[in-house]
């Protein structure tokens, strides 16, 4: 079983991926946990997801944790199956919520009522290569499952 979640093509191809979910996430992470970016900080993230949005305070705290704590998993490489499958949960969430009824594009030119869902298309996109390919080159991943082997 563990080998199976930390089994890693040794290519640049996962790495590529990887580090882009995770750069792409990092901000919007940081955005919700510390207030970076112009972001309102756990606390204020807290409150909107529950207040405005509605989400129960467990669900609130995991869509901070999964792009937060997410995306500096997937920067170095750590379990990187896992996150994916966490984000494709989160982003099809996100859609279903707040962003199918604005249609596919983004908000580009201002004229809609907000975003579409397309920013979010390509993240699971991503995700499906990262669980399909692993982590890649460089990644914890890559190191624990060469430690795993040797024992």
């Amino acid at each position: 079983m563990m080998q199976s979640i930390f089994k890693t093509n040794n290519d640049y191809t996962g790495f590529i991926i990887r580090l882009t979910i995770g750069l792409i996430l990092f901000p919007h992470g940081a955005q919700k946990m510390l207030g970076l970016f112009g972001g309102p900080g756990f606390s204020g993230e807290m409150d909107f997801l529950m207040g405005t949005v509605h989400l129960s305070w467990l669900i609130a705290f995991l869509v901070i944790v999964i792009e937060f704590v997410g995306a500096l998993s997937f920067i170095v490489g750590f379990s990187s199956r896992i996150w994916a499958v966490l984000t494709i949960i989160l982003m099809l969430g996100i859609i279903f919520s707040s962003h199918l009824e604005n249609g596919f594009f983004m908000n580009w030119f201002g004229n809609q009522k907000g975003e579409g869902y397309e920013y979010h298309l390509l993240v699971i996109g991503l995700c499906l290569a990262t669980l399909c390919n692993g982590s890649g080159r460089l990644s914890v991943d890559g190191i624990l499952l060469s430690n795993i082997s040797k024992n």
